[in-house]
């Protein structure tokens, strides 16, 4: 499920003596706070530099050039698109071949799904500079690690391109739209397992492992695309939902040498999950990470390329659920660092070749956020963490033997890292409530800043004239006890005198963070702008959300949307028992799973309060996909009652304020039969409320002015009710 980002701001100013600018939404909806990056920053393997995609207005050109990362200064310009009229619109995404000889740039690219797109494909070669267009209108491309090949998939069928003769052989010849799939996931794998190529080469470029989806009999699910003309079009996908079949996969190894196509048997499973394959440092071991439909059960297995035995070398349980990790690194010898939650806390453990335990790397009642890799020099491993509180994030190193632990960043917020190829240094993206993101070059010898890349003192300046308000980071408790994080936003005149409304922003889903101390975006100038028209705004992070161990995380198992609706309720009402707060007045308001919530808020939290907005919400959970849902919830036909009683669509007749509904109709993620259901429930309960559907437009409702239209209404709608 998208987990819509709301990050968190602080700014401490001291211009009140010029009167406050009010912030507008369109300001904020066109981009005008937005803080200046380093776009597609990418660091090489071969050298000790990086690589920055940059643009210049001037030209209307973009440029990848290349960094030295001692010096940070600039080597070369790669390629600039100037000088290629086929790259006039640009390079949307760009990578190296192995040996970085060669850049594989991506154009003309064209959306499918959250995370999927086809485009043209150029290759560029560094020492003829010459660019060649290799592919049209193609998934996933990837070159084979000697350099001499692309394997890519189109109409759900797999290719390999020969650079040299520029010819493809077909991998694979069965691929059907809605029925099979090769190498690429289907929609449901792709949003919950987060990844779209499912193939990978071996190290010696002879072998392609690929999972194959055979989606016939996953129910279909079809939404209408109205766009302008005379009649609409019906736009039909694979969507297996809770309890529903899902694509039945395999294994399968591709042999360039022969050509064939060899199908794995994994061992005695029924009704799994193919979650991640990757080839070992052995170029005939491939690593699969195989899940049960509950997802408590994870196995990762080795399979010989030759032999197709497979072997189970790692195996997790756990009463919830496991994660699914992308940190399996391999070393030299085979043996595999790998990261769990197993004893609590999510820590790096490192395993021998045969899946043997070595040693847990870290440990402690926290969590490891981010692994960044391995330097077999030094035996050192590099990792974020948030050793220091949940809500701030430090970058450290630590050697294999979980000694000698350096803490790599001092400033207290939000720090990650990219590390030069021989991890001398790192650049350092650093935020907090009150430093707008910078990067800097750092020592990974000590964290010490080397030199200043990035900073966003012009940002600074201009917000002045906004004179914005603090925003307070506490701990809230609650009458049962519980202790959760929060934030609150409080305008800038502030008065403890005087009766204020509360407008509570949360998100709540599983493993989810919203009360971080890092940089605003453009929903957190909304909120600042509320400050501005007399509203307090506060976020609580209540049961079920990350980043505090596993049991705070999965205490919501089997009964999503219990306890954190609980917490949101009790939050509301210790937040309304404040001098200075009108408990009268309490709205709220979520997108997404936080549109599951602030529904189930104002239904079930009728006294507590006045008015919800809710975009894109889960309304009932059987209608919502398979691998997310039965994650934290099993299926409906095991758990009913877990579905069914926290599921806001059933608790309509509680509804006593003021209810703003919105959906996009081509919301492919959570789809507007959910929002449809809930107005029928509405309507048949004879309750009164607004909504708002927003036609041809995805889970996220965006393009054109659509979110400037969409946040003058719920600004609108908040200034009527609350």
């Amino acid at each position: 499920m998208k987990i819509t980002k709301i990050i968190t701001l602080f700014l401490l100013t001291t211009f009140s003596v010029v009167a406050q600018q009010k912030i507008s939404v369109e300001e904020i909806y066109t981009g005008a706070f937005r803080a200046k990056g380093m776009d597609a920053l990418q660091s090489m393997k071969n050298t000790n530099q990086y690589t920055v995609l940059n643009s210049d207005r001037a030209t209307r050109s973009q440029q990848i050039d290349l960094y030295d990362f001692a010096t940070l200064k600039k080597v070369a310009t790669l390629i600039n698109t100037k000088d290629f009229k086929e790259l006039s619109d640009g390079i949307d995404s760009y990578t190296f071949s192995a040996d970085e000889k060669q850049i594989l740039i991506a154009n003309n690219s064209n959306a499918i799904f959250r995370r999927s797109f086809t485009a043209d494909y150029y290759l560029y070669n560094l020492a003829t500079k010459a660019l060649t267009k290799v592919l049209e209108q193609v998934q996933e491309p990837t070159i084979s690690p000697d350099g001499t090949k692309i394997a890519f998939a189109k109409t759900n069928d797999l290719y390999i391109y020969d650079i040299a003769s520029k010819n493809a052989v077909r991998v694979t010849n069965d691929g059907v739209k809605n029925a099979v799939i090769n190498g690429i996931t289907d929609w449901v794998y792709e949003e919950e397992f987060a990844f779209v190529r499912a193939f990978d080469w071996s190290s010696d470029s002879k072998k392609l492992a690929y999972i194959r989806f055979d989606e016939s009999e996953v129910p279909q699910f079809s939404m209408d695309l109205y766009k302008k003309d005379l009649y609409p079009t019906a736009e039909t996908f694979k969507y297996p939902k809770a309890g529903e079949k899902n694509a039945v996969v395999s294994l399968h190894i591709y042999n360039l040498a022969g050509n064939i196509s060899q199908p794995i048997n994994l061992g005695n499973y029924s009704d799994f999950y193919i979650a991640r394959i990757q080839w070992t440092k052995d170029a005939n071991l491939v690593s699969v990470q195989v899940l049960n439909r509950h997802q408590d059960n994870l196995d990762l297995i080795f399979v010989d390329a030759t032999t197709a035995v497979a072997k189970v070398v790692l195996n997790e349980k756990d009463k919830a659920y496991v994660d699914v990790t992308d940190n399996l690194t391999f070393l030299n010898d085979n043996s595999f660092i790998w990261t769990s939650e197993k004893d609590g806390f999510n820590h790096i453990y490192l395993y021998d070749k045969n899946g043997k335990l070595k040693n847990q790397v870290t440990k402690g009642n926290w969590e490891v956020t981010s692994y960044y890799g391995f330097d077999e020099k030094t035996k050192t491993v590099f990792y974020q963490s948030v050793e220091n509180g949940s809500i701030i994030r430090d970058v450290y190193k630590i050697s294999l033997d979980g000694k000698k632990k350096v803490k790599l960043t001092q400033q207290v917020g939000t720090n990650g890292a990219t590390f030069s190829p021989d991890f001398t240094y790192f650049i350092n993206s650093f935020s907090s409530a009150t430093v707008p993101p910078t990067y800097t070059l750092n020592s990974s010898k000590d964290g010490k800043q080397v030199q200043s890349i990035v900073d966003n003192t012009a940002l600074l300046d201009k917000l002045k004239k906004y004179d914005l308000p603090n925003k307070e980071f506490f701990e809230l408790t609650t009458e049962k006890g519980n202790k959760l994080n929060a934030w609150m936003i409080k305008p800038k005149d502030f008065d403890a005198t005087k009766k204020y409304p509360v407008f509570m922003f949360q998100y709540s889903g599983p493993g989810s963070q919203e009360v971080a101390n890092n940089w605003l975006d453009t929903n957190d100038m909304w909120f600042m702008m509320l400050t501005q028209q007399g509203y307090i705004v506060a976020c609580v992070d209540g049961r079920g959300t990350g980043f505090k161990g596993a049991n705070f995380k999965k205490c919501t198992q089997k009964e999503l949307g219990k306890f954190e609706v609980e917490d949101q309720i009790d939050a509301a009402k210790v937040i309304g028992s404040y001098a200075y707060v009108d408990k009268a007045r309490i709205g709220i308001f979520g997108w997404s799973y936080g549109g599951f919530m602030s529904s189930n808020c104002l239904f079930k939290g009728a006294d507590v309060f006045k008015m919800a907005i809710a975009v894109a919400p889960v309304t009932n959970w059987r209608f919502y996909d398979s691998i997310y849902t039965e994650r934290y919830m099993t299926t409906p036909q095991e758990n009913a009652s877990g579905y069914d009683d926290n599921s806001p669509i059933n608790h309509v007749s509680k509804l006593k304020g003021n209810f703003l509904l919105i959906h996009g109709t081509a919301d492919d993620n959570v789809h507007v039969q959910n929002s449809m259901q809930m107005i029928e429930a509405l309507i048949q309960a004879n309750k009164q409320f607004d909504w708002a559907i927003y036609p041809d437009k995805n889970h996220g409702i965006f393009g054109g002015k659509t979110r400037i239209q969409l946040y003058n209404k719920m600004t609108n709608y908040i200034k009527e009710k609350l």
